[in-house]
């Protein structure tokens, strides 16, 4: 079934201390998203939220199954994400049956959202549904469960890019972090320069202190690669790392 993916950022003036929430729209087929699908449950939710002290910040539109969960679920995946990076805890839906309409994808998604710390409103009893799954000692057991694999998981993910990490510095020195100067173009001849100014063939003048290669790079209008002037400190960071 082909996803009808919209956000759209909703601006409301009135008391800046109401409870920011995001609202989440779904219909089923074609002819709800062209009929009034979306407007009907946006106009409940909206009025339940000015009555209960919520502010609207986004809205999520989806058309999609009610008995797809939440991997399959785009936008539904969007706005968790975004909820997790911008610290707003609440959703509003019109009804559960606008969350999903079988009963075992409800009950899976309102655990998922629920191990993440994650309250699900349903505008038309004003019911705190995550609240209530969470006062049965199965579900929340179920509750728990689900946090802890998503920590595994979480766990699992850090240590996988650890060794990747570690198995790519092994192979070539290097994994992260900026590259040694004289890797990119027109810096090998650079430092060329600033090790022969720095280490003087025998009979030839003395070597040149950092602050004196600095000096001359400068004063031929040479810029780190940065565009900024040399310094004595970073002339000597270059041919250390080297």
């Amino acid at each position: 079934m082909t996803n009808i993916i919209e956000a759209q950022t909703l601006n409301h003036e009135g008391d800046q201390e109401m409870i920011k929430a995001f609202a989440y729209c779904r219909v089923s087929g074609l002819g709800q998203v062209q009929g009034s699908g979306f407007d009907r449950q946006l106009d409940t939710i909206e009025k339940y939220a000015k009555s209960a002290g919520y502010e609207i910040g986004q809205v999520f539109k989806e058309q999609i199954s009610g008995t797809t969960d939440e991997t399959d679920r785009p936008e539904f995946s969007a706005m968790v994400t975004s909820i997790l990076s911008n610290g707003c805890r609440t959703i509003i839906v019109e009804s559960l049956d606008r969350l999903a309409r079988e009963y075992r994808i409800q009950e899976s998604l309102l655990i998922y959202l629920a191990s993440k710390g994650i309250t699900l409103i349903a505008a038309n009893t004003a019911e705190n549904v995550t609240a209530a799954i969470s006062e049965d000692p199965m579900r929340k057991a179920l509750i728990q469960i689900q946090g802890i694999f998503a920590e595994l998981d979480k766990s699992l993910l850090v240590r996988k890019l650890r060794k990747a990490r570690d198995k790519k510095r092994k192979d070539t020195g290097r994994c992260e972090g900026p590259q040694p100067y004289g890797s990119l173009p027109g810096e090998e001849e650079i430092l060329k320069r600033v090790r022969y100014m720095r280490r003087r063939s025998k009979g030839q003048a003395k070597p040149m202190t950092y602050q004196a290669i600095a000096d001359t790079l400068n004063g031929e209008g040479i810029k780190t690669r940065q565009g900024k002037d040399w310094t004595a400190a970073l002339i000597f960071n270059i041919l250390k790392k080297k």
